[in-house]
């Protein structure tokens, strides 16, 4: 991943210097491992562990005879161990056991970056949910005013979404924390089954039974996962971009104001620029996961139609996923939030969004639905057309008066009772995060 999108904790695990150290722990314990069942003597293993070294150049400049990434890799730390203890680096076996198991661990670290800045933005919009859980502003479906609801609601159910991918992370991390030293077709022909709960056991991850690799189901659902953390703050980014627009502007991403520059030739401009840019990436983040579900369906015991694809959309969906996830968090810390816009906003309909307290009046007085409906949207339409109130247009209806005294009228507009059971998405809230 470019630097542009790329924080450190997360990139320093997906270098090549961490890539070969993980794959250099995988051989060491394996030697202790063959150490251990009397195979490697015990003077050798811990050579191994003492001298087994690598560099980056080095394995780069083998890779051009040996054509082969691993090969080079052992070529390199068997020179560095020296003769005779070097020989038993590698020993038993295949170029899978160490890569995959390594890759397993380098995700397994990744997992926890991505579950610790998830709950982490958990945290940051349920802070702003209950500092605005009263705050009414209008409710929009298909982009049209539908019905009052409050800002803190709408953060409290962002907050209950990124709960769920928290539980996506852990899952997926699960999955990915497993480990296989089996040898070639996995038939443990040549690796005595030990080596692998050896191995796997000081790495913190799982033995599992495997063809030559891994399956990659396994990596495509920590990509899943990714994807919907990316999918998740998309849908939150795109609301404040909806509701940053000039004909709204109820709430705005942070702005540095006397610093940051909205647009080069217009002076006056703020642009949810932040919000489009986790936008564009979460559409990153989908297309790595097709390419990681293409990698599940691989020939026979292996091929590595897959690994030229992993190199590339594992770091970047990680890296990705873990941006996505810091830098909207710092989005909600800092928004600007305007009550006052969204209750002109509210009221800029002139009150239709209690068309359904009306129709419910009409329907509890006797009236049938149909009929009650048809009256409520037949004033609805004129508020539209005249420009006037909801409740003054009803007010000169017959149909209305006759059916509804003034203050069942009035009472349907009060919009202190229409956010009053607002309550009930916080006990969920809340109650839900006190079970994480």
């Amino acid at each position: 991943m470019i630097p542009r999108y790329s924080l450190p904790e997360m990139t320093s695990l997906f270098t090549d210097e961490a890539r070969f150290g993980a794959w250099l722990e995988v051989e060491i314990l394996a030697t202790e491992a063959w150490a251990e069942l009397g195979v490697v003597p015990k003077d050798a293993a811990v050579a191994v562990r003492e001298r087994a070294g690598f560099d980056v150049a080095a394995i780069e400049e083998r890779e051009l005879i040996t054509e082969h990434d691993v090969a080079a890799f052992v070529d390199v730390v068997q020179e560095r161990v020296g003769q005779p203890e070097g020989t038993w680096v590698h020993y038993g076996l295949t170029s899978s056991d160490v890569v995959d198991t390594a890759l397993s661990l380098q995700l397994t670290r990744a997992a926890d970056l991505l579950i610790d800045a998830a709950v982490a933005l958990d945290a940051a919009i349920t802070r702003q949910a209950h500092e605005y859980r009263d705050t009414p502003m209008v409710g929009r479906t298909h982009g049209i005013h539908a019905e009052p609801t409050t800002f803190g609601v709408k953060l409290a159910l962002w907050a209950l979404q990124v709960r769920r991918d928290v539980e996506r992370l852990r899952r997926a991390r699960a999955v990915i924390a497993v480990g296989k030293l089996s040898g070639a077709v996995g038939t443990y022909s040549n690796v005595d089954p030990f080596v692998e709960q050896y191995v796997c056991g000081h790495l913190g991850l799982s033995a599992v039974p495997a063809t030559q690799v891994l399956a990659r189901d396994r990596h495509a659902e920590l990509l899943y996962a990714c994807a919907t953390v990316g999918a998740s703050v998309e849908a939150f980014a795109t609301e404040i971009r909806h509701l940053q627009r000039t004909e709204l502007r109820e709430v705005e991403e942070p702005f540095r104001a006397g610093k940051q520059k909205g647009s080069s030739a217009m002076p006056h401009k703020r642009n949810p620029v932040k919000a489009e840019q986790l936008s564009g990436l979460a559409r990153v983040l989908r297309g790595n996961l097709g390419a990681g579900l293409e990698n599940v369906a691989l020939w026979h015991e292996r091929d590595i139609s897959h690994s030229s694809v992993e190199r590339i959309i594992l770091p970047d969906s990680c890296a990705l996923a873990y941006y996505v996830l810091v830098k909207f968090r710092s989005i909600v810390e800092g928004m600007h939030v305007y009550p006052e816009r969204m209750i002109e906003n509210l009221d800029s309909s002139y009150g239709l969004v209690f068309s359904q307290p009306v129709l419910l009046a009409l329907v509890e007085c006797g009236r049938s639905r149909d009929d009650a409906y048809r009256v409520v949207q037949r004033n609805a339409l004129r508020t539209w057309e005249e420009r006037r109130p909801f409740i003054e247009v009803l007010r000169e209806d017959p149909e209305i008066t006759k059916t509804l005294t003034p203050e069942q009228l009035k009472a349907c507009f009060d919009l202190k009772r229409a956010i009053a059971n607002v309550g009930r998405t916080f006990e969920v809230l809340d109650a839900a995060n006190g079970a994480a």
